[in-house]
């Protein structure tokens, strides 16, 4: 079992990118939410196919802490 956290950036023209921070590389798109969602569950499986297949760690999110933090800018 792995954990893997994803960005999702709303595109300006539609839609939205995400980003697998932990598998850099690993970028997709979806139109929506949800089919982003789908997207990037596709695009992690097939990475890490990849990564098992060149013999590779396969990293994962599972021991990574996340916090967002809002500065004022001075």
């Amino acid at each position: 079992m792995y954990t893997y956290k994803i960005h999702l950036r709303k595109e300006a023209e539609g839609g939205y990118t995400v980003s697998v921070p932990v598998l850099p590389g690993c970028i997709t798109y979806g139109e929506d939410v949800d089919e982003a969602i789908a997207m990037a569950k596709e695009a992690i499986e097939l990475f890490i196919e990849e990564l098992q297949e060149r013999g590779e760690v396969i990293p994962d999110n599972s021991n990574t802490l996340e916090f967002s933090l809002t500065l004022e800018a001075t």
